[in-house]
C-alpha cells in the first residue's frame, strides 16, 4: 500500500554550512492492511519521511506511491486514501467534540444523517460517550487524542499516518489509545504507519522499521528483531557503569556494552548464565547494584541495531579484543 523507492532528502546548509542529508536512498514497503511502527533516535530522518508521506515536503530524489498512486505525480489521488494524526493537536480546543467532528466531516462533503452515522461509528470505540457537547480543551489528553483519531476515521481512510500520537499521554491513556487503534486497524484492515519513540508500543505491530542518520537499518517483525539478540541477555546495574564496563569486559573476555547505568552482555556463553553471574559477583560484588537475566526487549534491539555499525561503534561498547589492544 505504501511503496518508497530510493528516497533521499537533503536540507540546504545555513550560514555557510554544507547541506544536511536527512534521508539516504531509502527503500521501504508497507503491506496493505498492516501496522508498521517507524522508530529512530532524534535526527534519524523519521520526521522528514513523515512530512514527505503527508505531502508537506518534496523529496530531493526518489519515488513514493500510495495505493499505486505516485505521490508527486498524482498527489490528489494519493492523499484521497490517507488520513493523518499529527504530533501537535489538530483539533480546535474552543469547539466541542461534536463541532470538531462536524467541521471535519463537512470538509469531505458529509452532512445530516450521513455525518451523524459516520460520527457515531467513529466514536463507538472511544470513551467520549456523553461528551459530545464538551469543549475539547476541557478533556484529558487521552480523550483529546481520541477525538483526533475519531476525526480521521470519519472519512474511511485506507491509509492512516500517525506521528507519535501518544506523546504526552500517561501510561493508562497511551495503552487505551493503542488498544483502540489496533482494534480499529484490524477491523477495517487499514494500513497504519506510526512513528514512535516508545518501544513497548511496537510489540503489537506487524513490522518495525528502524532508521538512523537517514538510513534504514532494520525492517522486520518484532519477534524476528528480538531473535537477533538471541534468547537471553545478562544485564548488570552498577554504581559507576562507565568505569566498570571495561573492567568487566577484560575480566570475562566477553563483549559488553553500556547503556546508562546498565551493562549488557548479549551473548551468554554455552555454559549458561549461572557460572557467569558467579564470576561477576566474585570479582565485582561491591560495584554491582543488581544483576538479572532477561529476554531481549524491542528497546534492547533498538540499542543494539542503532549502535553497532562499522562506521560508528556503539557508544560505551567494549570488547575483549579492544581492551587487549588498548593495553
Amino acid at each position: 500500500m505504501i511503496r518508497i523507492d530510493d528516497l533521499s532528502h537533503a536540507y540546504p546548509g545555513r550560514r555557510g554550512k554544507p547541506a544536511r542529508l536527512a534521508l539516504r536512498d531509502l527503500t521501504l514497503g508497507v503491506a496493505e492492511g498492516s501496522f508498521t511502527i517507524l522508530a529512530g533516535p532524534n535526527g534519524s530522518g523519521k520526521s522528514t519521511l513523515f512530512r514527505i508521506l503527508c505531502g508537506l515536503c518534496l523529496p530531493s530524489s526518489g519515488r513514493v506511491r500510495i495505493g499505486g498512486h505516485d505521490l508527486l505525480a498524482a498527489p490528489a489521488a494519493a492523499r484521497a486514501l490517507m488520513s493523518v494524526v499529527f504530533q501537535s493537536p489538530a483539533v480546535d480546543k474552543q469547539l466541542s467534540v461534536a463541532e470538531n467532528l462536524a467541521l471535519h466531516g463537512r470538509l469531505y462533503g458529509l452532512s445530516g444523517k450521513a455525518l451523524a452515522a459516520r460520527r457515531d461509528e467513529a466514536l463507538a470505540w472511544s470513551g467520549l460517550e456523553g461528551r459530545l457537547g464538551d469543549r475539547v480543551g476541557t478533556l484529558s489528553g487521552g480523550l483529546a487524542r481520541q477525538v483526533e483519531l475519531a476525526k480521521c476515521l470519519l472519512t474511511y481512510p485506507r491509509v492512516l499516518l500517525l506521528d507519535e500520537p501518544t506523546s504526552g499521554l500517561d501510561p493508562a491513556a497511551r495503552r487505551a489509545f493503542l488498544d483502540a487503534l489496533t482494534a480499529i486497524q484490524r477491523q477495517r484492515k487499514m494500513t497504519v504507519l506510526m512513528t514512535s519513540h516508545v518501544f513497548s508500543e511496537a510489540e503489537d505491530a506487524d513490522k518495525v522499521a528502524i532508521l538512523r542518520d537517514g538510513d534504514l537499518l532494520a525492517h522486520d517483525s518484532p519477534a524476528a528483531l528480538r531473535r537477533q539478540l538471541g534468547r537471553d541477555m545478562l544485564v548488570v546495574t552498577a554504581r559507576d557503569a562507565e568505569a566498570l564496563a571495561p573492567r568487566l569486559g577484560q575480566t570475562l573476555g566477553l563483549a559488553v556494552s553500556r547503556h546508562g547505568a546498565e551493562i549488557r552482555i548479549e551473548a551468554i556463553p554455552a555454559s549458561g548464565p549461572v557460572p557467569l553471574i558467579d564470576a561477576i559477583l566474585s570479582a565485582f560484588r561491591g560495584d554491582i547494584q543488581s544483576i538479572a537475566v532477561r529476554q531481549p526487549t524491542l528497546e534492547d534491539v533498538f540499542i543494539h541495531i542503532t549502535g553497532t555499525t562499522a562506521s560508528r561503534p556503539r557508544p560505551g561498547s567494549v570488547s575483549a579484543a579492544s581492551v587487549e589492544a588498548a593495553q
